[in-house]
C-alpha cells in the first residue's frame, strides 16, 4: 500500500508554477499585473528570443524594502488582500505563489527601491535558492529580470514553442494590459527593437484604436451604457470592418483581460444579422459590475469568469451593442479599395503598334456616303477593335436637392446591380440587392418589435415542401412565431409542410429554398442562441429571398425610392451578411483621377 508523505517545498513550488507558469507570456502576464497593482504610470518590458531568452518588466512603481522582498519570494505572501474577503479582491491578481514559483522554475533578479529610500535592494533566485543579494542601483520603483525559464526542467522547456509563437503571446499579453489602463504608458521591446509605445493618461478609445486598429478611430463605434450596477464601456467596429478571425476580440470583466465563453457568444450574437458566419466583429468590452456578482477565481490564470446573474449580463451586452450600432447603423467603413481605383485608366487603351482612329474618321464610317459627312476622309488604317455595348444606363432624373439627401441622386444603373448617385460631396455606388436585403429586414423585425401580424400574401395554391423529419418538427415548432411576420405554415404528414401564406414584403420568391433554408438555420442553431437571436437568423434569410436580386433593372423612381429608404433605415451601412451596401468616391478623388488635384 503507498504511503502518504509531505512533498518538499521545491516540488511544492513546482507544481504551483505548473498552475501560473505555463509560457513566458504566463511569466509576464504576472509581472506586469504585480507593476500595475504597484500604482506604476511607466512600465518597460524587455524580451529576448521571444522570452524564451530573458524577460525584464522595469515599472515606477511604489518599490519594495528589502524585508518585504523577502517575503514576496514566500509563498502565499500578498500585499493584494487587505483582509479574507478574497471574493471582493480589486486588483489584477492575488497569488501569493506567482513570484515564487516563477523563482522556482527559473533564474530570477528581483531590484527594487521604495521612494523614500536612498538606494535599492538586489535579490538572485536561481531555481528556488537564493544565490545572491546586496545593495542595487536604481531609480524608485521595480525591475524583475526573469532568464532560464525551464532550464532545469527540460521536460517543460522542450514543450515551448519557437520563439516567435512565444512572442506573439507575449505581446498579446501586453497589448491587453495597456488597453485596460490607459492611465498607464507602456512600452515592449523585443530583442532590442521597440515594437509598442503608448503615453499615460491617454483617452480609453484613442488607446484601444491605437493598439488594436488605427482603422477604428474613423470605422468604430464608441460605447458607454449602465444598466443597474452594470456598465459597459469600450469601442466596437462597424459590422463592415471585420475580421476573417476572432483574434481581435478583446473583452474585460473589472479590468481584467479574459476569453469568457460567454462573453463571446454575447458579442456573435448582437452581430448576428449583421455579419456573415465566417466574419467576426473587431472591437474591446470593458465590463464594470460589483465584485461579488462575479467569481474571478474559476480559473488559475483568471481567464475564466463566472456570473452570479449570466442571463442579465449576456442580455445587457447584446442590447447594449445593437443600441450603440443602431445609432451608427447607416455609416459603412468600406471605402473604395486600393486596386479598384488604381485600374482606372486616365488614357485610352490602344494595342501595340496601332494608333487610335481620328474622331471624325469613325463619324465618316458611320454615317457611310452619299452625304455631307463623306467630306471627311475615311479611316485607312487598321480596323478597330469592336467596342462592347455599355453595361450601364441613365434616365433623366428629376431634379432634387442634394444637400438634404446624404445618399445623393440616383442618375443610372451599372450591370443592373448597381445604382449610381450624385451627392454634394461626391458618387455614391449602391448594390440594390445588399440594400434592400437589409431594409426588407428591418420592416420584417419593426412588425414584429411592435407585435403586430405582418401583412401576408396567400398563395394561390398552397405549396408543400418536402423535409426530413427532424426538420419538419423544427420549422413546426416555430410555425406560431413566424405567423406573426406573415409566413403561415402547418404539417403535412411526417415528412412535409404545407405553406399557406409568406410575407408581402417578401414579393415573388422560391418558396421551397425559404422553408430549407429557416429549416438549416433551426438546425444549426439550435437552441445554442436565445429565441430572439434564433429568430434573427430567420428573418435574415427571409429577407434575402425576397429582396430585389442583382439583375433586376429599376426605373429612376425606384431608385431614389431606395436611396430615401436607406437613409432612414437602421443598420442600412450594411447588410445581413456584413458587406457594405453603399460606397462613395470623394469628389476629389474623382478630380485626381482626371489630373486636375
Amino acid at each position: 500500500m503507498p504511503t502518504i508523505r509531505r512533498l518538499p517545498e521545491n516540488l511544492i513550488n513546482r507544481i504551483a508554477a505548473g498552475e501560473v507558469v505555463e509560457r513566458p507570456a504566463s511569466a509576464l502576464k504576472e509581472l506586469v499585473e504585480n507593476a500595475i497593482d504597484a500604482g506604476a504610470c511607466n512600465i518597460t518590458v524587455r524580451l529576448s528570443e521571444g522570452g524564451l531568452g530573458g524577460i525584464e518588466v522595469t515599472d515606477d512603481g511604489c518599490g519594495m524594502t528589502v524585508q518585504e522582498m523577502a517575503l514576496a519570494l514566500e509563498r502565499h505572501a500578498t500585499s493584494k488582500l487587505p483582509d479574507e474577503q478574497i471574493e471582493l479582491v480589486s486588483t489584477l491578481g492575488f497569488r501569493g505563489e506567482a513570484l515564487p514559483s516563477i523563482a522556482s522554475v527559473a533564474r530570477l533578479t528581483m531590484e527594487s527601491r521604495p521612494r523614500t529610500a536612498g538606494e535599492g535592494w538586489r535579490r538572485v533566485v536561481d531555481h528556488g535558492a537564493v544565490v545572491a543579494e546586496g545593495p542595487a542601483a536604481l531609480p524608485p520603483g521595480t525591475r524583475i529580470r526573469v532568464e532560464d525559464l525551464f532550464g532545469k526542467i527540460p521536460a517543460r522547456r522542450k514543450f515551448l514553442r519557437s520563439a516567435r509563437s512565444e512572442y506573439a503571446a507575449c505581446l498579446d499579453v501586453v497589448r491587453r494590459l495597456a488597453m485596460v489602463r490607459p492611465d498607464v504608458g507602456f512600452v515592449l521591446e523585443h530583442d532590442g527593437r521597440r515594437v509598442l509605445a503608448v503615453q499615460p493618461g491617454q483617452d480609453a478609445a484613442e488607446r484601444v484604436a491605437q493598439i488594436v486598429a488605427r482603422e477604428l478611430a474613423q470605422d468604430g463605434v464608441v460605447i458607454d451604457l449602465e444598466r443597474g450596477p452594470a456598465r459597459l464601456t469600450g469601442v466596437a467596429g462597424l459590422p463592415t470592418f471585420n475580421r476573417g478571425v476572432a483574434d481581435h476580440q478583446y473583452l474585460f470583466v473589472n479590468g481584467r483581460p479574459v476569453k469568457d465563453r460567454l462573453l463571446v457568444g454575447a458579442v456573435r450574437g448582437a452581430y448576428a444579422d449583421m455579419l456573415a458566419r465566417d466574419r467576426h466583429a473587431v472591437l474591446a468590452l470593458f465590463l464594470d459590475i460589483p465584485p461579488e456578482e462575479v467569481d474571478v477565481n474559476v480559473h488559475p490564470a483568471k481567464t475564466e469568469v463566472r456570473f452570479r446573474d449570466p442571463a442579465f449580463i449576456r442580455g445587457f451586452i447584446v442590447s447594449g451593442l445593437r443600441h450603440a450600432l443602431d445609432a451608427e447603423g447607416r455609416r459603412t467603413a468600406q471605402a473604395p479599395a486600393a486596386p479598384a481605383m488604381a485600374s482606372w485608366q486616365s488614357e485610352p487603351i490602344t494595342r501595340v503598334g496601332e494608333t487610335a482612329p481620328a474622331l471624325s474618321s469613325l463619324f465618316a464610317r458611320e454615317y457611310g456616303s452619299g452625304g455631307v459627312r463623306d467630306a471627311v476622309p475615311a479611316w485607312r488604317g487598321p480596323e478597330p477593335t469592336p467596342i462592347a455595348p455599355p453595361t450601364g444606363r441613365a434616365e433623366q432624373a428629376v431634379a432634387q436637392p442634394q444637400a438634404e439627401h446624404p445618399l445623393g441622386v440616383a442618375r443610372g444603373q451599372v450591370a443592373n446591380t448597381y445604382i449610381v448617385a450624385e451627392a454634394a460631396d461626391g458618387l455614391v455606388i449602391v448594390d440594390q440587392h445588399a440594400a434592400h436585403e437589409r431594409l426588407v429586414l428591418e420592416r420584417l423585425k419593426a412588425a414584429g418589435a411592435q407585435g403586430a401580424v405582418a401583412v401576408s400574401q396567400a398563395l394561390l395554391i398552397p405549396e408543400v415542401v418536402e423535409l426530413d423529419e427532424p426538420d419538419a418538427d423544427r420549422v413546426e415548432s416555430a410555425a406560431q412565431v413566424l405567423a406573426g411576420y406573415g409566413l403561415a405554415l402547418e404539417r403535412f404528414g411526417p415528412t412535409a409542410l404545407l405553406v399557406r401564406a409568406i410575407p408581402a414584403v417578401l414579393g415573388k420568391g422560391d418558396v421551397q429554398a425559404l422553408i430549407r433554408d429557416i429549416a438549416d438555420d433551426l438546425a444549426q442553431n439550435g437552441a445554442a442562441l436565445l429565441l430572439a437571436e434564433r429568430l434573427d437568423h430567420v428573418l435574415a434569410t427571409m429577407a434575402c429571398h425576397g429582396s430585389v436580386r442583382a439583375g433586376r433593372v429599376l426605373s429612376v423612381a425606384e431608385m431614389n425610392a431606395l436611396l430615401r429608404e436607406m437613409e432612414v433605415t437602421p443598420r442600412s451601412g450594411q447588410c445581413n451578411h456584413g458587406r457594405p451596401t453603399w460606397v462613395k468616391l470623394a469628389l476629389d478623388d474623382v478630380e485626381k483621377l482626371f489630373g486636375r488635384k
